[in-house]
């Protein structure tokens, strides 16, 4: 019951209040991107969410749009930016995507959507985190970030899925909040090193 239908209405109330709250945030970070970088703001990449189903994930951009002279994407970070590495490095960057909780794409909690290339690349086992809404945050954001390897991170987006729960979103929400707040936590993170998953 919880997942039907009382996650959903926690999870529309608590985005338009979250939206309500950060909107002078979100202008402010609006107004910094259009003015450095290559003056855009927003980044829209399509991810695999419930049953697999691709929706359009929303960013503040963090990079920019650089090639070599064979025309390829430079690495990333020769891309980033240097508002761009605050934005990750504080989960800023993750902002809009209350906007696609609003729409029911995502949730406040469940496992972080990934790139779709990896779907064929998961076991058994590890698909079934694709049998709830993504979220903007998760078990595995709470327990390691990118710090963590991707077969625990996997494992628990899957134990997530087993014990979905009132009191284990709201202990994800709480314990969200205090990494968000801590300096110690957010000068641990570095959001250029997270490595592609390439499988088992």
């Amino acid at each position: 019951m919880y997942q039907s239908f009382l996650k959903p209405i926690i999870d529309y109330l608590l985005a338009v209040i979250l939206l309500l709250m950060v909107i002078p945030i979100g202008l402010l970070i609006s107004i910094l991107l259009l003015f450095t970088g290559d003056n855009k703001i927003f980044f829209i990449q399509w991810r695999p969410g419930l049953g697999r189903k691709l929706f359009p994930l929303i960013k503040f951009r963090s990079m920019m749009d650089s090639y070599n002279e064979s025309g390829e994407l430079l690495p990333d970070e020769m891309r980033i930016t240097r508002i761009g590495k605050f934005l990750r490095a504080t989960s800023l960057d993750e902002l809009p995507q209350l906007i696609n909780v609003l729409s029911g794409e995502m949730s406040l909690v469940g496992p972080r959507p990934l790139l779709p290339e990896y779907l064929e690349l998961y076991s058994v086992r590890h698909l079934r985190r694709n049998q709830v809404k993504p979220g903007i945050t998760g078990l595995a954001q709470v327990n390691g970030r990118s710090a963590i390897p991707w077969s625990e991170r996997l494992e628990m987006d899957v134990q997530y899925v087993e014990k979905i729960s009132l009191s284990l979103d709201l202990s994800i929400i709480f314990t969200t909040l205090l990494k968000l707040f801590s300096a110690r936590e957010i000068n641990a993170i570095d959001s250029n090193s997270i490595p592609k998953f390439t499988g088992y």
